[in-house]
């Protein structure tokens, strides 16, 4: 499969620390970012690498050549005049194949055969590596269907007058060939988001790969000194998929927000006091955060999961409002006991995935190759102490009072309590 690098950016937001090179040159940790992408598709067996240049794209032929001294084949596509983020493709040949297509100011590391086998059984027009980040407020933020599909597309500029979930586009994409014969005629600019993704939305072919792996860009002099220590501390290499992760597991009500009876809607969602910042801790420490909740609301018929799925974007937007983010969440609907006005019978069974039973601790482990012995099960209930104990990770019960606890496990007053001692932690620790 080739990949296509954009590599022509000016780098206007980062011209203080080098506005003399092309933006993908700019060192990150003592090697330019190409480098670090490079060295990324050459271990997952993308050789075939095809640079559109423009901008000072001399210092990119000067370093790289042909790319057979970085274990690769590069050919080079020079504009003559800016063509947008995507008016490349449309003349460069060969792009006969889906491709790979990757921004070149991104720091990332990830397995791209999962990303691959994703896009293929999909079918995929378009499959966009996607999660949640640090700063949603200004990232353009898709939505998708319980298939992955894409079915909203909110660009950095449109208003934000309700609950949106923290997905947002990193940067690096699967395209068919298909997708680029659809692209208008001509040589003006086309932008890739605004011009071929957003409007294909409705063809029903563009996918999301949700992944936990470390994709950043690096365009400001802030994310280039955070992705500089990233990478240092080892964390950037330690994320990609093919490692095994560690988890730290969250019960949803009572351990994020107030448990006040049943949630039924957005306006019975209210964040516990210190749980965006404990879980904003926890997110910078390198773990994945995942919410494992028991929502019987559905069961019970007192609640869709149309309106599930926006409490749970007011939580996704309120932890945002604190650079915090959940990197995915698994619900279970089921409630066995029965009796109940408007119950919905179909949810009313024995099930594998009620929490204290460890199915959604163990969904997930699949998903994303988690290693549950160095995981934690973090909650306020009996149940989810069950639960961590049946997936065999490291439970975590949240009293209230931090006193000791009859269920013998580690036990903390809040969330925030639980992230301090993480955090105090040496790094790779604690499990």
């Amino acid at each position: 499969m080739k990949t296509v690098i954009m590599a022509g950016g000016k780098g206007t937001r980062i011209a203080q620390i080098a506005g003399d090179i092309p933006k993908p040159m700019i060192p990150v940790h003592g090697r330019p970012v190409l480098e670090w992408q490079i060295d990324c598709l050459r271990r997952n067996g993308l050789t075939d690498i095809i640079l559109v240049i423009g901008h000072l794209g001399r210092h990119i032929r000067d370093h790289f050549g042909d790319g057979r001294g970085f274990g690769c084949g590069i050919s080079y596509f020079e504009e003559t005049v800016p063509l947008g983020t995507a008016g490349a493709l449309r003349m460069i040949e060969g792009l006969s194949d889906d491709f790979v297509l990757l921004n070149g100011d991104v720091i990332f590391d990830i397995d791209f055969s999962r990303m691959i086998a994703f896009h293929r059984e999909k079918r995929a027009l378009a499959t966009l590596a996607a999660h949640p980040n640090d700063h949603p407020f200004d990232s353009a933020l898709l939505s998708c269907d319980r298939d992955d599909r894409v079915t909203g597309w909110l660009n950095k500029e449109d208003p934000r007058d309700s609950w949106h979930g923290n997905l947002v586009n990193a940067g690096l994409h699967i395209l068919s060939p298909e997708l680029v014969a659809d692209m208008p005629a001509g040589e003006g600019k086309v932008d890739l988001d605004r011009d071929m993704l957003k409007p294909g939305i409705c063809g029903e072919r563009i996918f999301a790969y949700r992944t936990p792996e470390y994709i950043k860009d690096m365009g400001t002099p802030e994310r280039h000194a955070v992705v500089g220590a990233d990478i240092g501390s080892g964390l950037v290499a330690e994320r990609n998929l093919s490692q095994r992760q560690r988890a730290v597991f969250l019960d949803r009500d009572g351990t994020i927000n107030i448990a006040n009876g049943f949630v039924r809607t957005p306006d019975d969602f209210e964040l516990l006091d210190g749980a965006a910042e404990a879980i904003r801790t926890i997110n910078r420490l390198g773990f994945i955060v995942i919410v494992v909740t028991n929502q019987p609301v559905i069961a019970r018929g007192e609640a869709s999961a149309e309106t599930l799925d926006l409490i749970h974007k007011k939580m996704e937007t309120e932890l945002g409002r604190y650079g915090a983010y959940v990197d995915d969440l698994f619900y279970c609907p089921h409630h066995p006991d029965k009796g109940f006005p408007g119950e919905r019978p179909e949810y009313k069974i024995e099930c594998d995935c009620r929490k204290p039973k460890p199915g959604l601790l163990l969904m997930a482990a699949e998903k994303y190759n988690i290693d549950l012995s160095r995981s934690y099960m973090v909650g306020d209930d009996e149940r989810d102490v069950r639960a961590g104990l049946n997936a065999e990770c490291v439970p975590v019960f949240l009293s209230g009072d931090a006193k000791p606890s009859i269920l013998g496990v580690e036990t903390f007053a809040d969330l925030r309590d639980f992230a301090a001692r993480l955090a105090a932690e040496p790094r790779g620790g604690g499990v």
